[in-house]
């Protein structure tokens, strides 16, 4: 049995490659995606008379996985009332039985409403392979998201280093269709939603410079006329987003940014049926017009076409990074991630970074802005709308102001939020080091389902096979 823990790591974006994005000097704690046994050694479940806030309750806190790394980074509630997960995993024991090599694979994990593992699927080749998005499908199987060096297992092609990865799977996660997106860099897919018409979005990020400039079926900064095969090469690392039929059939691409790094994490469909992602930009130049500082929340919005409609940064003279967004029943989208600033669009910065919720309109318009955490630092990398108003997740080191415990290094830190952007509950699980919370989901009752990880070896939360476990953990309200 195991418990789980997870770091948030304050960083700089390298702007020299693609493949290194990601400096580390300082690590804390964080947590995406909107909406139900293989042996006894699943994970330590922790009860409602073990941890409660005034308003929030864990039913159960289940660690999952092998001997080596495993993670979660998204789940979906299925039709069922029970959960799927998605992540990746290093290990060839405990629940994971089908992978024979320590090498990252993509990691399917489907479980009942009460944590029980009703199987495990891996996928991926003979090089490293990650996981990041599941969505459930009309169809009633699910798609999955990642991205992978790999050109063989279960991949039939690579362009070079890492390419984005898109599968079908049916309800029992068996393979019907996968296809790969990519050129010779770092080329890595970080969410997907299925389109009213069937089909599917990606996004995530595009190495443009090593692409020389393809990825963008030849269109110019209009993005209306293709008098080639390239478009503009901009710089570093661009969004990058990939309009699919219902089979996986490419139907149009689009990359957007500047001269730096440019990332983005998460995507919505809009009230038009165009497309909304979401991310950070370094950059103030090409696709980039009002920088606001040195990253920014990023907003691009596009049509149904692919076509640019506006573009939006968001922020202050420090690090502001949005990893997840959602749709508001007023047509407009709230976008969460973390900030460091203290001036700019950031009105009341709390510590050394919080978590950071913006509401935008349709057209692009700053509707308000929120602040929430401690002293230390807090981040928010999952959001998702409940009864109330919307349900964040992600991690936390600080223990004063917002943030009502914490149990050493990160804990995952889960919070409800009214629709004007104020804090409802709150509440945090941890145990002796790092514990992360990267995916939330709710059920048709409002209860709050989170995935992440931990490398805890005590303390309520705690992992006794080795390295990192995948984490479920089921909050009722």
């Amino acid at each position: 049995m195991k418990t789980v823990c997870y770091y948030i790591c304050d960083f700089t974006l390298s702007r020299k490659r693609m493949y290194l994005p990601i400096l580390f000097f300082m690590c804390f704690v964080a947590c995406s995606k909107e909406s139900p046994n293989l042996d006894d050694n699943d994970g330590d479940v922790t009860t409602d008379d073990e941890m409660s806030s005034a308003g929030l309750t864990i039913l159960f806190a289940n660690a999952i996985g092998g001997s080596q790394n495993d993670t979660f980074k998204a789940v979906v509630v299925t039709s069922d009332g029970g959960y799927a997960m998605l992540g990746d995993s290093q290990s060839i024991d405990g629940v994971i039985s089908d992978n024979d090599t320590q090498i990252n694979k993509l990691w399917f994990v489907k479980t009942e409403s009460n944590g029980e593992v009703q199987f495990s699927k891996t996928y991926g080749g003979s090089e490293d392979s990650r996981g990041t998005d599941i969505i459930t499908t009309t169809d009633g199987g699910y798609a999955i998201l990642g991205y992978s060096e790999s050109s063989d297992g279960d991949l039939t092609e690579n362009n070079g280093f890492y390419d984005q990865w898109i599968a079908k799977l049916d309800a029992q996660g068996n393979l019907i269709w996968q296809k790969s997106f990519g050129f010779s860099g770092s080329d890595q897919a970080n969410a997907l939603i299925q389109t009213k018409d069937g089909g599917f979005f990606t996004t995530g990020f595009l190495d443009v410079s090593a692409s020389n400039g393809e990825g963008n079926d030849g269109l110019l900064p209009n993005r209306k006329s293709t008098p080639s095969s390239k478009g503009i090469l901009h710089g570093v690392g661009e969004f990058w987003g990939h309009k699919l039929d219902s089979n996986g059939n490419l139907e149009w691409r689009r990359y957007f940014g500047g001269s730096d790094n440019d990332r983005s994490y998460d995507v919505v469909q809009a009230p038009d049926d165009g497309i909304l992602m979401i991310g950070n930009s370094e950059s103030n130049d090409f696709d980039i017009t009002a920088s606001q500082g040195s990253y920014d929340f990023w907003a691009v919005r596009l049509d149904g076409d692919g076509n640019l409609l506006w573009q939006k940064s968001l922020g202050g003279s420090q690090i502001d990074i949005g990893y997840a967004v959602t749709t508001t029943t007023d047509g407009a989208y709230i976008i969460a991630g973390d900030t460091r600033s203290d001036g700019g669009d950031v009105t009341n910065l709390r510590g050394s970074a919080d978590v950071w919720l913006v509401k935008l309109s349709d057209s692009g318009e700053l509707l308000w802005e929120k602040s929430f955490g401690g002293s230390n630092f807090d981040s928010a990398r999952a959001i998702t709308k409940i009864p109330k108003g919307y349900a964040i997740a992600g991690a936390s080191r600080s223990v004063d102001g917002q943030v009502s415990e914490n149990n050493g290094q990160n804990d995952f830190w889960i919070a409800t939020i009214d629709f004007s952007g104020n804090l409802m509950d709150e509440i945090t699980l941890g145990g002796n080091n790092q514990d992360f919370g990267y995916g939330i989901s709710a059920t048709s009752q409002g209860e709050i389902i989170v995935v992440g990880d931990t490398s805890s070896t005590s303390g309520p939360l705690t992992t006794t096979n080795g390295g990192t476990d995948g984490v479920l953990i089921k909050i009722t309200q």
